[in-house]
């Protein structure tokens, strides 16, 4: 039972590969699924100049949306690839002395342009691939948190605050792989290491109409993984 069971994967197995097209130039790759911002994330430390107060540092957490990544096969072995998705949210936090607050909030789209190479392209069978490429990141609909609001308050006086943070452009790295599973359709898992720095300004605002803005550096340099399926067109 155990042999007839192997040769039957082997047989599965097999029959996948030998439907499956090779990628051939001027191919067009849809890939769809579920990725993930997970952010290494590190900050200046952010100093409100207040006798007591501990100097502190931002983090970002992660968020998962929904992928759709197009690929262009420029040959049989270089493509070039699109990573876009719907746009992430992530929650911003602060620590420090004993601290740790929630600060606020941001979405974000990275749009990132991927050159890669397929060391199989033009065989049959599972596709590897390897690329670099070049990311630009929009941030927007920034927030602070209440729990903030109330600390900037008690330690200031102030009655509102904004955020704001800036674009971002830099380099990225990334891995993955197309598993066939016929003629077209395909797994799909890749993986992206992307430079993503920006300057933050985190704005106290007083009663009187004045303001206070600090700034600091956040570097997110995020891992992303995506999972999902591909089409060939």
């Amino acid at each position: 039972m155990k042999k007839l069971l192997n040769l039957a994967l082997a047989t599965l197995v097999a029959g996948a590969a030998a439907s499956t097209q090779a990628y051939e130039t001027g191919d067009l790759i849809l890939r769809a699924g579920v990725v993930t911002v997970d952010p290494d994330a590190s900050s200046d430390t952010i100093d409100l100049g207040v006798e007591g107060v501990p100097t502190l540092e931002a983090d970002v957490d992660s968020s998962t949306q929904l992928s759709i990544i197009p690929v262009w096969m420029l040959t049989e072995s270089w493509g070039l690839e699109l990573l876009a998705a719907t746009p992430f949210d992530h929650d911003i936090s602060v620590s420090g002395g004993g601290l740790n607050l929630d600060a606020g909030k941001t979405k974000q789209l990275p749009p990132t342009l991927t050159l890669q190479w397929y060391p199989r392209g033009g065989q049959t069978g599972w596709q590897p691939y390897l690329g670099i490429g070049l990311n630009y990141t929009l941030f927007f609909s920034e927030d602070v948190d209440g729990e903030l609001k109330g600390a900037l308050n008690a330690v200031l006086g102030a009655t509102d605050a904004n955020l704001k943070l800036d674009d971002s452009f830099g380099l990225s790295a990334s891995a993955g792989v197309d598993i066939p599973l016929g003629e077209h359709w395909s797994l799909n898992a890749g993986l992206w290491y992307i430079d993503i720095d920006t300057e933050a300004t985190l704005t106290a605002k007083f009663a009187d109409g004045s303001k206070a803005p600090v700034k600091f550096d956040v570097d997110i340099d995020p891992w992303v993984y995506n999972f999902g399926i591909a089409y060939k067109f």
